[in-house]
């Protein structure tokens, strides 16, 4: 701990530190806890996701086969064009929210191209768009947990470091100062003992 002035000047300092550490820290406490609760939502939506995704990669099982066709090539429809998000703010701090993946047009010939295409490539986006979803969920509970790491760090700060702290300041100089004034009024006392002594030997004189 720093040494601090045994001042009534440093004892308005501690005291208005004091009253700060207490208003903040539950602020923080409530940021830690809406970011737990954030996280806790968010991994479950990711374990549905993933869930989602294992079926789904599954189900499309049956047309990884027909990929190997020369004729038709369908890689080029599967390529995202865009992924579409939106911020949404938890505690001060925005994490990302999936929307949707938006691909290019197929465009191939109806009548040359097999009647599976369409089917297959309806499947695949599904299988990307859920890909993409959970990157963005993942991302989302990385920038979470980092705000949560520090913020519990703050409040560990304030709970076991600054405010006991402060209080242990206050009580230091407010019997420093408490001394000083019994000692004051010690003083007071003999200097009025001996002015009373000298007036009453003045007096027999």
């Amino acid at each position: 701990m720093a040494k601090i002035k045994l001042t009534k000047g440093e004892l308005k300092r501690q005291r208005d530190a004091l009253a700060q550490f207490e208003r903040y820290l539950p602020t923080l406490q409530l940021k830690k806890q809406q970011l737990q609760l954030e996280i806790l939502q968010q991994d479950s939506l990711l374990e549905e996701k993933n869930q989602a995704l294992l079926k789904k990669n599954q189900a499309i099982g049956i047309w990884i086969g027909l990929l190997t066709d020369e004729k038709v090539d369908i890689k080029t429809f599967l390529l995202p064009a865009r992924i579409i998000t939106h911020p949404k703010n938890i505690a001060g701090i925005d994490i990302p929210v999936f929307d949707t993946v938006e691909f290019n047009d197929a465009d191939y010939d109806f009548f040359l191209t097999p009647l599976w295409v369409d089917a297959a490539i309806t499947s695949f986006r599904q299988s990307i768009t859920l890909k993409k979803e959970i990157s963005t969920i993942e991302r989302g509970i990385v920038v979470l947990r980092h705000e949560l790491r520090i913020t519990s760090q703050r409040v560990n700060l304030f709970e076991k470091v600054k405010i006991p702290e402060a209080q242990e300041n206050i009580r230091l100089i407010k019997i420093y100062i408490g001394d000083q004034m019994a000692n004051a009024v010690g003083r007071s006392k003999i200097a009025k003992r001996k002015i009373e002594e000298l007036v009453l030997a003045g007096g027999a004189a």
